[in-house]
């Protein structure tokens, strides 16, 4: 398919999700006569799919430049192809790139002197900090769990501008991390292996909002759950909502299916998997694609076979072998035919996003610099915009 009637193809799909995307909509048409982005380039790292190009939509209304590129293996070509028809709008990145080729799209983003970021991973605040460039930034957003722990650890003391973290919101907690990943999860894992979730045993790794979906609507179509967490606290909250908990071992031979939802590295390591029972599964539903030690895993394996597309069969030096999805990336936007979470969920988790951003380009000054929550009335505003439009569809 060649580049026009690739974009073409992202842009009817782009455009079936922004008449579904409402909350959006209603922004798009406010900050297209506020204009508060206006002379400001946002550098953007986010996943790349239809519901991202509404975002970037929207920002471009309010007089947003945006350059971008998407997260490693979870970039579709034809939304990349459709927004970059879009004047001011420069996407970097393709499905097929490498970590090295990835890294190099991020680079190119830096490149080209964002006054904001748009970041999911950290991946782009880092990069800043590495190149001694992190104070020409007026401020910025974040995204995931994962990149809210990294400017917090790695990169604590180190960003001098305000960075408003979304997965921070409990709004965006409930709505997209628990209930939207838990149903993305478990759809995706039905669509990529065809394998039957009633009856069978899944072990979720953490139990922070996404591990809670995701072992609550496993459950809820019958699945048999276990959790993992280190936390004493959130392993107490997960024995009192009716999981069996346990530590790994515990669970390793027990279990079926394998998912890591953790935001932490190495969390599912080759002596778990080696303990396993025949043909089990590995999944990991994090932002990052370390939660399960894949290099571990391929460099004591005897043999490998791709199954289908993102269902790969490992071969174990015991004679058993277990089914890896997606090589460890995160199973519903790097699977086949990815659709990531609900168009409803990402809906208000984009506002979120939309209005952070508002509030970055219009009163920086007035913030702390780091990471830091979203601000309460923003977080107010959308629960009753999402609550009046949950209320006119019922």
């Amino acid at each position: 398919m060649d580049t026009d009637d690739l974009a073409e193809q992202g842009r009817a799909r782009v455009a079936w999700i922004r008449s579904r995307m409402s909350l959006l909509a209603a922004a798009r048409d406010e900050l297209a006569g506020t204009r508060p982005f206006a002379g400001h380039r946002i550098g953007m790292s986010l996943h790349v799919e239809p519901k991202t190009a509404v975002l970037l939509e929207t920002l471009a209304a309010g007089g947003a430049e945006i350059v971008g590129t998407g997260n490693f293996g979870s970039t579709q070509n034809d939304v990349v192809a459709y927004l970059n028809t879009l004047p001011g709008v420069t996407i970097h990145g393709a499905r097929e790139d490498t970590a090295e080729q990835h890294a190099g799209n991020i680079a190119k983003v830096l490149d080209a002197g964002p006054d904001m970021i748009l970041d999911n991973g950290a991946d782009l605040a880092a990069g800043l900090v590495e190149r001694g460039s992190a104070h020409t930034i007026l401020g910025g957003t974040e995204e995931t769990t994962s990149g809210g722990d990294r400017l917090r650890s790695e990169l604590a003391g180190s960003i001098p501008f305000p960075v408003i973290v979304i997965n921070d919101s409990v709004l965006k907690a409930i709505g997209e991390n628990k209930h939207a990943v838990g149903q993305s999860a478990v759809e995706s894992f039905m669509r990529i292996t065809n394998v039957m979730v009633p009856g069978r045993r899944f072990v979720v790794f953490g139990y922070g909002w996404c591990g809670r979906g995701v072992a609550q609507y496993l459950r809820a179509l019958g699945g048999k759950v276990a959790v993992v967490d280190t936390d004493e606290l959130k392993a107490f909250e997960a024995a009192l909502d009716g999981f069996r908990v346990g530590t790994p071992q515990d669970f390793a031979a027990w279990g079926d299916v394998f998912i890591t939802a953790t935001g932490r590295p190495d969390v599912l390591g080759y002596d778990i998997v080696e303990n396993m029972h025949d043909g089990a599964i590995l999944a990991n539903i994090g932002h990052f694609p370390w939660e399960i030690d894949v290099a571990a895993l391929r460099a004591r394996q005897t043999g490998s076979t791709e199954i289908v597309d993102a269902v790969e069969r490992i071969d174990l030096p015991n004679g058993n072998h277990v089914i890896l999805i997606a090589n460890g990336r995160m199973f519903n936007l790097a699977g086949r035919e990815p659709k990531g979470n609900s168009i409803e969920s990402m809906d208000l988790g984009f506002l979120l996003q939309t209005f952070s951003l508002e509030r970055v380009a219009t009163q920086a000054a007035t913030l702390p610099p780091g990471a830091q929550p979203v601000p309460d009335d923003i977080d107010r505003t959308i629960a009753r915009r999402m609550l009046a439009n949950l209320h006119a569809a019922s």
